[in-house]
């Protein structure tokens, strides 16, 4: 395995933003780290988080391991990051815009125009359609792996709706209720203010014909939807109502609410179910997740939808290799974040070095999520590469390729004891009348030592994720 940036020591030595953890560490008997861990397990299924992160299946009342150990950044390593994932943000938006409008990025040549209007996750039925704020993404989660001490990699971004973000929020209550005094002894910048933000920003989205204070919604599928806790957790922080697509109907120019009160308009829904479910006269004919003429009523302004349908267009795995040039393009900046140097495999030269180096490479579907439909390829024996190859070659189009990185690693408590453990990181950033995030995220641990694959479907676990106030 290749050498791994250790976030907490640089040798012998402990790294600064990790100075007040080294005793809490080595303080801490065996017995005492089981009788927390097992403390920690029985409050997250008493609190009831047994989804699976960013909407991955699998058993509905499966645990996702959390690590005690918590994941730090310095305050000026965060203001770095900070600023890349609120120009990504920005740049994805504007292209957005720019792709159900007049395509000026595709006029120019910066994108080729097959990747934008013949992807699946582009919908015709939102072309022309300027949202409020022209605003398309309205929570972008970025994920980020570290590879050094100031290197920060961009491996995706999700424009749709992407989950974890109770994980986040519940993470950080634990750690305070376990261990005060470690909130005591280190200035860590609260992430409870999510919630608070998350509203705002839905309410400063509200469409031009809103009267008053909007009434925001969260829509969801429905409470066999692997992220219900999610959607229920965060309507009941925001204080909105959740809704299913029953609760909601058409009536004119307007959507509204069925309540015992009789029938109440809104003007933003939040929505938590794709695109092809939202509405059944536009998209699928056989939804029932959906609402009959939404999108006849976000057409003529009469509401918001966040994030808008349409969206995932920005987040396909083959369009991120374009982004740091939609950075340029529409920003005139350079990138603050890079990209994951990505091989195309539609293309006729990235193909053949895709085929020479199979083994070296980590290799993922365009439409792919959840570590599923990938290639490892250190990890791989030659049967596995093999019939890879072949998938390759009968679909060049819908792989990608990157190199095999060597993630970062963060302390983690193993049956064995402590060991470094590679991790990610998912901020949530924020868009609306601001663009903003708050100092944290969710970071994903990979348990099974020596693995990269940190997915929870996969064997991996959350962390809590300190920003360090200056």
């Amino acid at each position: 395995m290749t050498a791994f940036f250790n976030e907490m020591y640089h040798g012998a030595d402990v790294r600064l933003p990790y100075a007040h953890l080294e005793d809490w560490l080595r303080s801490m008997p065996v017995e005492l780290r089981s009788l927390k861990q097992a403390e920690a397990e029985a409050l997250f299924r008493r609190i009831g988080i047994t989804f699976a992160v960013y909407g991955e299946g699998g058993d509905p009342d499966r645990l996702i391991p959390f690590d005690m150990f918590p994941r730090v950044f310095s305050a000026t390593e965060w203001s770095r990051l900070e600023r890349g994932i609120k120009q990504r943000a920005r740049a994805l938006n504007a292209f957005l815009v720019d792709v159900y409008g007049r395509g000026e990025i595709m006029r120019a040549g910066r994108i080729p125009a097959r990747l934008v209007y013949e992807n699946e996750a582009y919908e015709k039925a939102v072309a022309g359609i300027v949202p409020p704020k022209g605003v398309y993404s309205h929570i972008v989660g970025i994920d980020l792996v570290r590879t050094g001490p100031d290197e920060f990699f961009v491996l995706e971004d999700n424009c749709r709706t992407p989950s974890g973000v109770s994980y986040m929020l519940e993470n950080r209550e634990i750690m305070m209720r376990m261990f005060p005094e470690l909130f005591r002894e280190n200035r860590i910048e609260p992430v409870d203010i999510y919630p608070e933000k998350l509203r705002r920003t839905l309410a400063s989205v509200a469409p031009a014909k809103c009267e008053g204070e909007p009434t925001v919604v969260i829509l969801t599928p429905g409470h066999f939807n692997s992220a219900y806790y999610e959607h229920s957790f965060l309507a009941d922080l925001m204080g909105v109502e959740l809704v299913e697509g029953q609760d909601l109907f058409v009536d004119g120019a307007y959507v509204y609410m069925r309540t015992t009160e009789g029938p109440r308009r809104v003007d933003v829904i939040y929505r938590r179910i794709d695109d092809a479910y939202i509405d059944p006269l536009c998209f699928r004919p056989d939804s029932m997740l959906g609402v009959a003429g939404l999108m006849d009523v976000y057409r003529s302004g009469g509401v918001a939808i966040c994030s808008a349908p349409g969206a995932g267009v920005a987040d396909d795995k083959a369009v991120y290799t374009y982004v740091p040039e939609m950075i340029r393009f529409y920003l005139g900046e350079e990138p603050i974040l890079n990209n994951v140097p990505t091989w195309q495999c539609g293309k006729a030269d990235d193909l053949k070095y895709v085929l020479e180096h199979l083994p070296e490479l980590v290799v993922k579907e365009v439409h792919g999520s959840g570590g599923y439909g990938m290639l490892v390829g250190p990890k791989s024996d030659h049967a596995q590469v093999a019939a890879f190859r072949a998938k390759i070659i009968e679909n060049p189009g819908n792989y990608i390729a990157q190199p095999t990185l060597a993630l970062s690693a963060v302390p983690t408590f193993v049956e064995e004891g402590v060991a470094p453990r590679h991790v990610d990181l998912r901020p949530y950033c924020l868009v609306g009348e601001r663009v903003e995030l708050v100092p944290g995220g969710l970071t994903r641990v990979a348990l099974k030592d020596g693995s990269l694959v940190v997915n929870s479907s996969q064997g991996g676990g959350v962390k809590d994720t300190w920003v360090l106030a200056e």
